[in-house]
């Protein structure tokens, strides 16, 4: 089965490259995480049609373990342009996606506008964004706009532009990503263009691959729930049961630490 083509992970400020080690966390995140298959990823024109299509043809059993090596690598930055919801939410969603990649635009169109509505909004869910770009130039571009966007505070307008019906297939060159960007409303278009090919751009794009890639995920979407894998698209039950189980835990977790209901 063919696999979509990944950009080389870059070295790090410390000169290893990944993977990185999660300690035996890692050995079940790859496979979970690198079972998605080729047509749930692909970009080009021969994908399957993912406005009626069913999700990824993987399993992801919300029952399986949570992992706490995986699940410290949420950030909880209150400053994180690339997240929404609280930094104190008691469940965090990672996101490891590509804006070329067919099943995450289904994600984002589909599943994660209910998934705000619904958790986000009430201070159970945090979902941060993590830009993987596995499909050549232009999902570097577009990841490295998708920041740049944020650094003016509209990159969920960036990400809701970019994963429209259709988005895709006109492509993520510079001129391209620049008119996304003013659909988005950044006010500063020279500005945006100037951080898209700027140094912090590449760095912060280049750190969310390495993570991506340290966990063992080869595909998008890829999801970490309090540190539970998910691969793929998967159904709606699929997340808002992860998400239910994991708040759950976290309450049992704050008041077996008699510390009380700190998401409030």
């Amino acid at each position: 089965m063919p696999t979509p083509k990944k950009s080389t992970p870059k070295k790090s400020a410390s000169g290893s490259k990944k993977p990185l080690a999660y300690g035996a966390a890692i050995v079940v995140a790859a496979g979970l995480l690198g079972f998605a298959s080729y047509q749930a990823t692909a970009p080009d024109d021969t994908a399957p049609d993912t406005s009626s299509a069913p999700a990824a043809e993987v399993s992801a059993d919300p029952n399986e373990g949570v992992y706490p090596e995986l699940a410290k690598l949420a950030r909880r930055d209150a400053d994180d342009k690339l997240a929404t919801g609280r930094a104190d939410a008691p469940v965090v969603l990672i996101e490891y996606a590509d804006f070329k990649c067919g099943y995450c635009g289904k994600f984002a169109r589909d599943t994660e506008p209910e998934l705000i509505e619904k958790y986000v909004k009430d201070g159970t869910l945090r979902i941060e964004w993590r830009n993987f770009p596995i499909f050549g130039e232009e999902s570097e571009n577009a990841a490295r706009a998708a920041w740049a966007a944020g650094q003016q505070d509209r990159f969920w307008e960036f990400h809701r532009a970019a994963y429209a019906e259709g988005a895709k297939e006109k492509g993520f060159g510079k001129d391209r990503v620049k008119a996304l960007a003013e659909e988005a409303g950044v006010k500063d278009l020279d500005r945006f263009m100037k951080d898209l090919d700027g140094k912090p751009a590449r760095d912060a794009v280049t750190k969310d691959q390495e993570q991506a890639y340290g966990i063992g995920a080869t595909s998008t979407p890829s999801f970490l729930i309090n540190g539970r894998p998910i691969a793929g698209a998967q159904p709606d039950e699929t997340f808002t049961r992860a998400i239910e189980d994991a708040a759950e835990q976290a309450k049992a977790t704050t008041a077996g630490n008699g510390t009380g209901d700190s998401a409030k």
